[in-house]
């Protein structure tokens, strides 16, 4: 096992990095090929930087545009992935694993109640804007479709996206919203067994 100060260390460290070169990366974008050097950037985010490179991003670089949402949902995805697995492995939740969701549902019907409402103001939300872009009207803005899958309504934006065979040629959504997903599910598992 670890040490506890080696991984706190290693990852002060590799955060520091990921914000740094976010920084460089911010200023070299202009002056590169597309994506070339998106790919140290990845690499760091998913070795444990993600935490440094989102601060980075709402410290210096809020603005948000269809070039830069896809790195923004991988990052903000990672970044709560990597929390939750910590938390998972610091709380030794493995020997104690349940999925025993129907007792969890009982206990928490808030929670569902929430999760239902939120997938279907999502898909509600797509389904208005798909019904926009048809009629060339105002249009939902990608961060507040992205931000209602984020906080929950993964599911109903996939089910849109699909249903309504909208946003389907974006990355930031047929990638983005399973990784919410995958997030969501690892949010719910370590819930569920605290």
């Amino acid at each position: 096992m670890l040490d506890n100060a080696v991984v706190r260390n290693y990852l002060i460290i590799i955060n520091i990095i990921g914000f740094f070169l976010y920084l460089i990366n911010k200023s070299l974008y202009k002056h590169t090929i597309d994506g070339q050097v998106d790919i140290l950037l990845t690499i760091t985010s998913l070795i444990g930087g993600s935490g440094g490179i989102l601060l980075a991003i709402l410290l210096f670089d809020r603005k948000s545009e269809k070039e830069n949402m896809m790195s923004r949902v991988f990052i903000a995805c990672i970044f709560v992935i990597q929390c939750i697995l910590l938390l998972i492995i610091k709380d030794n939740i493995f020997e104690k694993l349940s999925l025993n969701f129907s007792s969890f549902i009982e206990k928490n019907k808030i929670l569902l109640i929430y999760l239902i409402v939120i997938n279907i103001i999502t898909f509600i939300s797509f389904a208005i804007d798909k019904h926009a872009a048809n009629n060339n009207k105002w249009r939902i803005k990608n961060v507040t479709l992205l931000g209602l899958s984020f906080i929950g309504g993964s599911i109903g934006g996939l089910i849109a996206m699909h249903t309504f065979k909208h946003k389907t040629q974006k990355d930031y959504y047929t990638v983005g919203l399973w990784l919410m997903i995958i997030m969501q599910i690892l949010v719910l598992v370590y819930y569920f067994n605290k």
